[in-house]
């Protein structure tokens, strides 16, 4: 009997303690605000208010299944990153994409329309573009090899989105168009409705399911071009098949969030802390784990204060101590 046959049972155990607890986070969720009293929702106003019935289904569900979607999507694309670029510290919005979507945000609202469908369309193209032309900036470069050309392309395409945000939030009108960027860029889900679930699932649906597939085939394309041929795979397609795909669901929920940093950074090294680096475990515990986290870090948002706070602030906040904690201890135990 192998290793994996033999380890097989316990990771079985271990996602369904994973599943179960981000169905309790879920669940916990629909009652977490500040209706009737802040902090919690008796069940039984479900049943017997009717505020409180058109308060979860028209504000809370969708939210909640945003965020869930935001946090699977960042995780997912995350951990893929990592492995395809060998490196532990590369998160996705690595080729440009979370600065493309920022730039298109920014412009719509300053040029274009305010319309919530407009701004996200925009932040999407642009997100895309931004991945476009990291990946056609790679190709004409001349040195090093393609992961080294795709890291300097997609530094540099973010740095002139950045630098394209710093110009249009200097000619925004400082008393209406600045605060709306601004608050766009600190990320969060307070706007959103089921027409923006609606919006997402299209994109971010199909893009989980491909590398969710695929996710064996990470541990071979983590490998050189030439160890990953020999062993039976086009190491150029599949890496563009995923990257697209990790991208697309990227770009999508940078649209409705704004931008929520470190959850893709995070949450792909506790599953490997966790998990081991075999991304055919990793990959999904790093999507549940990321779903729960992104839920929790919005419920505290809306519920803390009378005044709801950024979610990309609080995500960065956790994630930094999270991230702080590994660096000063040995972390969990590792699976071999």
């Amino acid at each position: 009997m192998s290793t994996s046959d033999r380890l097989r049972p316990s990771f079985t155990r271990l996602f369904v303690w994973l599943g179960l607890g981000l169905l309790v986070v879920l669940i916990l969720s629909i009652f977490v605000g500040r209706y009737p009293a802040p902090y919690w929702m008796p069940p039984r106003l479900l049943f017997q208010d009717d505020m409180a019935q058109q308060l979860v289904l028209s504000l809370r569900l969708p939210r909640m299944l945003v965020a869930l979607l935001l946090g699977m999507s960042l995780s997912a694309a995350g951990a893929v990153m990592q492995m395809i670029f060998r490196n532990p510290l590369v998160e996705p919005g690595f080729l440009g994409v979370t600065q493309g979507a920022a730039f298109g945000a920014a412009l719509s609202i300053l040029w274009i329309s305010t319309a919530p469908l407009v701004i996200e369309g925009s932040a999407t193209l642009f997100a895309l573009l931004g991945m476009v032309l990291s990946y056609t900036l790679a190709r004409h470069l001349h040195f090093g090899g393609w992961v080294l050309r795709l890291v300097l392309a997609g530094i540099a395409v973010s740095a002139l989105f950045a630098s394209g945000n710093g110009v249009l939030k200097y000619m925004a009108d400082p008393l209406t168009q600045l605060p709306e960027i601004t608050f766009w860029l600190l990320g969060g889900l307070w706007g959103v409705t089921w027409t923006d679930v609606a919006y997402i699932v299209p994109v971010v649906v199909p893009g989980l399911i491909v590398i969710y597939l695929m996710r064996w085939r990470l541990n071979l394309l983590s490998l050189s071009d030439e160890t990953a041929f020999s062993l039976g795979t086009t190491p150029g397609r599949e890496r563009s098949i995923l990257l697209f795909s990790a991208v697309a669901a990227t770009a999508a929920v940078t649209a409705v969030g704004g931008i929520v940093g470190w959850v893709g950074l995070i949450m792909p090294h506790i599953a490997r802390r966790i998990c081991g680096a075999n991304a055919q475990y990793t990959l999904p515990a790093a999507m549940l784990l990321g779903g729960a986290f992104t839920v929790i870090c919005d419920d505290l948002g809306r519920t803390l204060m009378a005044g709801e706070i950024p979610l990309g602030i609080l995500t960065s906040l956790i994630g930094a101590l999270i991230f702080i904690g590994f660096m000063l201890s040995s972390g969990l135990k590792v699976r071999t």
